[in-house]
């Protein structure tokens, strides 16, 4: 049960995203506190300074949230993941050798999970932030002037098809799509270094676009815990559709962050580019 009454406290990692949560939570009357991971956290979120945590440093992290005394915890923005040495010192300070050894074994959803479980082991709520901010997800519908065309929409179709099966293990929640032809699956790398391979392919000659683009498509993967990894595009992703000469992009609706919406909408309309939310 909520208590609006008491703060919630995000953990920011990088990007804008984390100010954009936190500004929507106050203008829905909610309190803020934020803390910042170190090195991906800028020192000031939505107009407020914020202390700083080291990434592998959970005690002080644990420390600073019973200081708060939060309604919930929310995990937003983006990191990078720190290499087995360093997540084994931190987990096996918290988890038995059983489930640490699971965790290093598995996929970064394991990874994320078990973050989770070391704020929830300490007796904390963990949230995602489309509940504290559910303007932030992508609404159903075409949100550009520019619209996908039937071919287009048999290439979407696919490409929603393939995040479906592949979602299972772990690879990614992102796919590139032109004429039928998967030209990319997203990895480790993440969406903006999918593209960027994409792009260099393409000028390569290594492949060649069929006559309408192509179209990149993101999902969450089935079963994914949205409190720690929402996927998300943003005025980056933009920028890289049009490096690497695609048409557009398509969301699940409901279930992908548009980050600086208008700043998105704004550049792909510029670009001639669409974007569009899908029911999955």
């Amino acid at each position: 049960m909520a208590e609006p009454h008491r703060p919630v406290a995000i953990v920011a990692g990088g990007g804008a995203f984390p100010a954009e949560v936190a500004r929507a939570a106050r203008q829905a009357g909610r309190p803020v506190r934020v803390i910042g991971l170190r090195g991906f956290s800028p020192r000031s979120v939505d107009g407020e300074r914020v202390p700083l945590v080291d990434m592998l440093d959970p005690r002080r992290l644990l420390s600073l949230l019973k200081e708060i005394g939060p309604d919930c915890v929310v995990l937003a923005g983006s990191v990078t993941r720190p290499g087995p040495s360093a997540i084994a010192s931190v987990y096996s300070a918290f988890r038995n050798r059983e489930e640490l050894a699971r965790v290093l074994s598995s996929g970064d959803d394991r990874l994320l999970r078990g973050a989770v479980a070391l704020v929830e082991d300490a007796g904390f709520r963990v949230v995602g932030a489309q509940e504290i901010a559910p303007s932030l997800l992508a609404p159903q519908g075409v949100l550009t002037a520019a619209a996908p065309g039937s071919g287009h929409r048999r290439d979407i179709e696919l490409a929603f098809e393939l995040l479906a099966a592949t979602g299972r293990f772990d690879i990614g929640q992102g796919v590139v799509v032109s004429g039928g032809r998967v030209l990319a699956v997203e990895g480790p790398e993440g969406t903006d270094a999918m593209l960027d391979r994409v792009a260099g392919l393409v000028r390569s000659r290594r492949v060649r676009l069929d006559g309408q683009g192509g179209v990149l498509v993101k999902r969450p993967k089935p079963e994914q815990d949205l409190r720690v990894d929402m996927p998300a595009i943003g005025p980056r992703t933009i920028a890289r559709l049009r490096k690497a000469a695609l048409s557009g992009v398509a969301v699940a609706a409901g279930g992908v962050v548009i980050v600086d919406r208008e700043s998105v909408v704004r550049a792909a309309d510029k670009a001639g580019l669409f974007v569009v939310g899908e029911r999955t």
